[in-house]
């Protein structure tokens, strides 16, 4: 998809703007108020989710990155603009193939209760890791979304891990799997934090989700 480049510049110009860590929520009693849109980040873990959002806000360390899949295990919220204009939140990372049956139960209820009652949530960007394609565990939480009708967007990540045929199959079979779900966004985003690749319509995708 293209945008419009003033709209790529708006967004770019937005994101060289302040942004701050907020806070984290471990359980829904802790989250902030609702006073702005907010767009949420999910992704298996070890898909790239923590270098995607510092490649988006070009900061290094905005995000913990972190070698140890499943590290984020609460809802991490991030302040972008002064005045503020919107919120990130950063959701756990979901698919730890380690994690302890009740730990997983324990992120399903706060996945769940989050996207359920969040008036302000905008859009959820799901990210896909490029080598993997779409999992059973990336299903579940696409089912999660078209059930609670939070709109959402597939995100590919790590693009430059593959070769240019293979990512031109998993980016089919990404919108193919996008034309079935009532929730979804049917255009997806291809990026790759460490090239740059697909970051600046990213940014513009953000503002579009949460100015529309």
């Amino acid at each position: 998809m293209s945008f419009e480049p003033e709209d790529v510049e708006a967004a770019r110009k937005l994101f060289a703007g302040p942004i701050a860590f907020l806070k984290s929520a471990p359980t829904i009693e802790f989250l902030p108020d609702a006073v702005v849109p907010e767009v949420a980040f999910a992704g298996r873990s070890n898909v790239g989710k923590s270098s995607l959002l510092n490649a988006l806000t070009g900061r290094n360390s905005l995000a913990r990155t972190s070698n140890t899949p499943g590290r984020t295990q609460e809802l991490n919220f991030f302040d972008v603009g002064n005045p503020l204009a919107f919120r990130l939140v950063d959701m756990p990372g979901y698919g730890f193939a380690k994690a302890p049956k009740d730990m997983v139960k324990k992120w399903r209820f706060m996945v769940n209760d989050f996207l359920r009652g969040r008036d302000v949530l905008k859009r959820a960007l799901v990210l896909i890791d490029a080598r993997h394609g779409i999992k059973d565990v990336d299903r579940d939480i696409l089912e999660m979304l078209d059930k609670a009708a939070v709109s959402y967007r597939m995100v590919i990540t790590k693009a430059d891990k593959i070769k240019a045929s293979e990512l031109a199959e998993v980016t089919q079979a990404t919108a193919d799997e996008a034309r079935k779900r009532p929730a979804a966004h049917p255009e997806i985003l291809v990026t790759s934090s460490e090239t740059g690749l697909g970051i600046p319509e990213l940014r513009a995708a953000v503002i579009e989700a949460v100015t529309s």
